[in-house]
């Protein structure tokens, strides 16, 4: 990749944006600029993934009933029994 960027005039832009964004989206940002003049840059968004809530689902084992050896202490705490 080339470490020229591609200056194009606003009227250029609007003629060939299909052509120019697809470039920019592939590493080949350009500039827009009016009258000789830059105003912006289009470069490719480096979005990053996002986390995903669940993303361990399956990796690690679930216990079907993970209070069952708890049952009676959960039951006297419920019924305001203490130990």
């Amino acid at each position: 990749m080339s470490t020229d960027i591609e200056i194009v005039n606003i009227h250029d832009a609007k003629t060939n944006l299909s052509r120019l964004v697809d470039l920019a989206s592939k590493g080949h940002p350009f500039i827009i600029a009016k009258a000789g003049k830059p105003l912006v840059k289009v470069e490719a968004i480096d979005e990053k993934p996002r986390k995903r809530i669940g993303a361990l689902k399956g990796l690690y084992p679930a216990v079907e009933d993970i209070d069952a050896p708890f049952a009676d202490d959960i039951a006297k705490l419920f019924n305001g029994e203490a130990d």
